[in-house]
């Protein structure tokens, strides 16, 4: 598994606001990560390296911090000098200097390889040393050289002296690695792969005869002879570079947040059994799960270590989150969901007719328009609903959806479907504390009206958001910062989780048992599923605020975590694997961003839950209509 984001050092000028902005990410993802020349001799020198492969991935992340600029913004395109157009202002001569010490530096750093024991695969590191010392050892412009703005041909040409590259005899067939061939790459150390595939990009960087290539003074160079001319690598790159040539302002920053405050009067949590507030109870009739096709294990993450990330394990990875693997899909976002859906709505016997609203709870839709309730609703044949509407509470999306669920059935007094799904595979980027924690998955319960004197299955609900600001804006997407990646703050995530757990164990310890015995709702309570956003964290945390660690259950070390789908997968799975049995009580917390938060304890029957749901075979292979071609257009619109 290959994530091609996290191999190609691509950002997104379309968000990039300022030159200020572009040096913080190009100083965060590439210089805080990389040696200089210098500081990579002396190591070797020293004999502080004790590998050769530790020794190769520092050269590879230099040669990526010294073309940081060019790898990032520009296509790097040979062209004749009689040939190159000197007026064009979308074409761009670099300016630049000798690397000082070239010769020594390349000498220690080679000397010290041959020195140096393999640590995985000799063979296959000689390899990456031969395409990496390729590149390391005819560089010709020090690490400090590059300019984010490169000069336009005739800005060069103002002052004969500047120097750029010159190639003698230039070879248009010297040969590069293919987009395909870096994708497939594959060795059988993890770690490896990723610094092979640096290394193909490396060399991919100066495609040219290294031996034939010099720095010279533009006045000096024949009119036969080639220069490398850097063209911006998209329209968005080209408007940012016209932006700050310009010295347009960048756009105003927000005011200053206000220091929150807490509420006047605590927020009572809602007991939807038992106190007649709610003519309409909820019964659960069915909960289906469809989770993404592929397994994303810890050693794949590995393998697609980007050039931003520090050294780390699979093992790390389980230690510092308790995830062995998350699971991804190729589908989109709603046809996932919509697999989850058909098949609640078959598990509980219902048919499109009956249903009086469809709540969608996500973080990650990309549909605006129609919302995905409504596209659901469209292709299961439901007619007309009293609702159908996305809600976007992140890691809340269960408890959140549910209380909507409560609410909309006192006014349609029929099924409710509500739908739990996120896709964060391909909003993931190369921010490594992402890539470690997320995956995708959907799920979909169907609530119906209890029958006349039944209690309700939801017996408390509880929601809550906001917070400090840090923590309101702890989990950010799109950020523009990060590329527009999703990004996690992990210590204000954990600062809201904490303040939270405290809070509810708060409210449950006041509760009281709900069957009428002398303890509380704390003790009526059989096993905990919490929002699986970091095993390690949450339990930690919730034995602090008085939550026993051995009454929880976890699968976000087969799944990662799903936000807001991720408290019924886990009641899916728990069902799967006997954990749940027979009729429990479940107390099902979770937190996350825009500090949102909140609960719901029920009984859940574990005859409920399908089999896990297999979205080809669901769907049957039906095309999924969108209505958006131009022949649909044309039929619209005449």
């Amino acid at each position: 598994m290959v994530f091609p984001s996290n191999f190609q050092p691509e950002l997104d000028f379309a968000v990039m606001g300022s030159l200020k902005q572009l040096d913080e990410v190009v100083r965060r993802d590439f210089e805080a990560k990389a040696p200089t020349a210098t500081g990579i001799a002396r190591r070797a020198e020293s004999g502080d390296y004790d590998t050769r492969y530790d020794l190769l991935r520092d050269v590879a992340l230099n040669l990526f911090w010294v073309d940081r600029y060019a790898i990032t913004m520009y296509e790097k395109r040979p062209v004749r000098w009689r040939d190159l157009p000197r007026t064009r202002e979308d074409l761009f001569l670099p300016n630049l200097r000798p690397w000082d010490d070239r010769e020594e530096k390349v000498a220690a750093v080679n000397a010290a390889y041959e020195g140096l024991e393999p640590r995985w695969d000799g063979t296959v590191e000689d390899g990456i040393h031969d395409l990496l010392f390729d590149v390391f050892s005819t560089r010709l412009y020090g690490g400090n050289s590059l300019s984010p703005i490169a000069p336009t041909v005739q800005e060069i040409l103002a002052r004969p002296e500047n120097l750029t590259i010159a190639i003698s005899d230039y070879e248009p067939d010297f040969p590069v690695f293919s987009y395909r061939e870096i994708l497939d790459c594959s060795e059988d150390e993890p770690a490896l792969e990723a610094l092979h595939r640096m290394a193909m990009v490396a060399h991919n960087q100066a495609p040219w005869g290294r031996d034939q290539a010099r720095l010279e003074e533009v006045s000096a160079i024949d009119d036969d002879e080639f220069v490398v001319a850097f063209v911006p690598r998209d329209r968005d790159v080209l408007e940012f570079i016209h932006h700050v040539r310009s010295g347009r302002q960048q756009r105003t920053a927000p005011t200053p947040p206000v220091e929150a405050t807490a509420p006047a009067k605590p927020f009572e949590p809602i007991i939807v059994s038992g106190n007649g507030r709610f003519a309409v109870v909820p019964r659960i009739e069915a909960l289906a799960v469809a989770k993404g096709e592929h397994i994303c294990a810890n050693e794949d993450v590995i393998r697609n270590s980007a050039y931003s990330w520090s050294p780390m394990t699979a093992d790390d990875i389980s230690r510092k989150t308790g995830i062995e693997a998350r699971r991804y899909t190729e589908r989109d976002l709603e046809v996932l969901s919509l697999g989850a859906a058909a098949a609640a709505l078959e598990g509980a016997g219902r048919g499109p007719e009956e249903i009086g609203a469809v709540i969608f709870c996500s973080c990650t839709s990309a549909r605006l328009l129609p919302s995905v309730a409504t596209w659901i609703s469209g292709q299961l044949g439901i007619y007309q609903t009293h609702a159908s509407f996305d809600l976007v509470a992140a890691c809340a999306g269960f408890p959140y959806g549910l209380a909507e669920v409560v609410r909309v059935m006192q006014d349609v007094k029929r099924p409710v479907l509500l739908v739990m799904a996120e896709k964060f595979s391909d909003k993931i980027g190369s921010v490594r504390t992402s890539r470690m924690i997320f995956g995708d998955g959907a799920a979909a319960m169907v609530v119906a009206p209890a029958p006349e004197g039944e209690t309700s299955d939801v017996e408390v609900l509880q929601t809550f958001a906001s917070g400090p600001f840090s923590e309101v804006n702890s989990i950010i997407w799109p950020n523009p910062e990060f590329d527009n990646d999703i990004t996690v703050w992990g210590p204000e995530v954990r600062s809201l989780v904490e303040r939270y757990l405290v809070q509810m164990m708060g409210e449950l310890q006041s509760l009281p048992d709900p069957g009428g015995g002398e303890g509380g709702m704390v003790d009526a309570i059989d096993i905990v599923v919490p929002h699986q956003a970091n095993r390690n964290m949450v339990v930690e945390l919730g034995e602090r605020a008085g939550l026993s660690g051995d009454r929880m259950y976890f699968n976000i070390d087969k799944v990662g975590n799903v936000s807001a789908a991720s408290i019924p997968i886990a009641i899916s799975d728990a069902v799967a694997e006997g954990v749940i049995d027979r009729p429990m009580r479940v107390f099902a917390p979770g937190f996350g961003a825009g500090a949102v938060a909140g609960y719901a304890v029920l009984r859940l029957d574990p005859s409920i839950v399908q089999p896990e749901v297999d979205v080809a075979e669901m769907l049957g292979g039906a095309a999924v209509t969108h209505g958006a071609s131009q022949d649909d257009v044309g039929a619209a619109f005449g």
